[in-house]
């Protein structure tokens, strides 16, 4: 399998921001990491090890950046307003700078998915509900989906309110984002097992706003044994990579 570690300067972030490379060709992945993780993450948990087939085959190619998270939702002594800004830069990296890249890089002008476990789940639904251009196909692991859960309350500000998806999307009647919504896959995945119960909550109130708005999306509900770890995202993940192969997506 093809593998490089690689870095790049970010204006936007003002840093230089990691980010590995698993594959040779294929419709693009990026990965965004669970709390605090990083670039390696991904890969040091196994997930690339169980989604091998699909990189080998040329289907696919995983893009694993590093996370901001620390200097965002995860900066408790923060106010939600600059929690909120500071992910709003996290989101201009990745939309005008690593996309650009990657899409030169795979001479692509099409569309890609996203990714992630946990936080990264949030991530995941928050990138493709803000970006249905970009990101056609998005895979959910056990994450959560309202911004509250980092900010406790965000009383109205504007700012907090567009990265909470719950929110948001009740409130979408662009049809810009509702015509791409309705074309693009959704895949919004939760263990019943230990941790997961926040998760599962999020994942039902995800699923409502999805219906109320028209949206086909696939919500499933894996059984009582599991749990909200990685064990159980590495059966995931390549089930669900298997299903969009199935249907000629990847």
């Amino acid at each position: 399998m093809y593998f490089e570690k690689r870095s790049h300067w970010s204006g936007e972030l003002g840093r230089e921001m990691h980010f590995n490379v698993y594959g040779h060709s294929g419709k693009p992945v990026i990965v965004f990491p669970s709390s605090g993780g990083n670039q390696n993450e991904y890969g040091n948990f196994g997930m690339i090890d169980a989604c091998r087939s699909f990189i080998e085959r040329g289907l696919i190619k995983f893009y694993t950046p590093d996370s901001f998270d620390s200097e965002s939702w995860l900066a408790e002594w923060k106010s939600g307003q600059d929690m909120a800004q500071a992910h709003n830069a996290y989101d201009r990296y990745i939309i005008n700078e690593l996309v650009p890249l990657i899409r030169y890089e795979s001479n692509l002008s099409g569309t890609m998915i996203a990714t992630g476990c946990s936080m990264g789940g949030f991530h995941t639904i928050n990138f493709a509900l803000r970006h249905p251009d970009l990101f056609d196909v998005a895979i959910a692991l056990s994450g959560v989906y309202d911004a509250r859960f980092f900010t406790h309350e965000f009383n109205g500000n504007p700012t907090v309110y567009f990265n909470s998806p719950i929110d948001y999307l009740w409130n979408q009647q662009d049809n810009w984002f509702l015509d791409r919504y309705r074309q693009n896959h959704y895949i919004v995945a939760v263990g019943q097992g230990a941790w997961e119960e926040q998760h599962i909550e999020d994942t039902k109130r995800l699923e409502y706003a999805f219906k109320a708005k028209g949206i086909d999306g696939w919500f499933d509900f894996w059984g009582k044994d599991v749990d909200h770890d990685w064990p159980w995202w590495r059966v995931q993940m390549p089930y669900f990579l298997g299903k969009l192969e199935e249907q000629g997506i990847i």
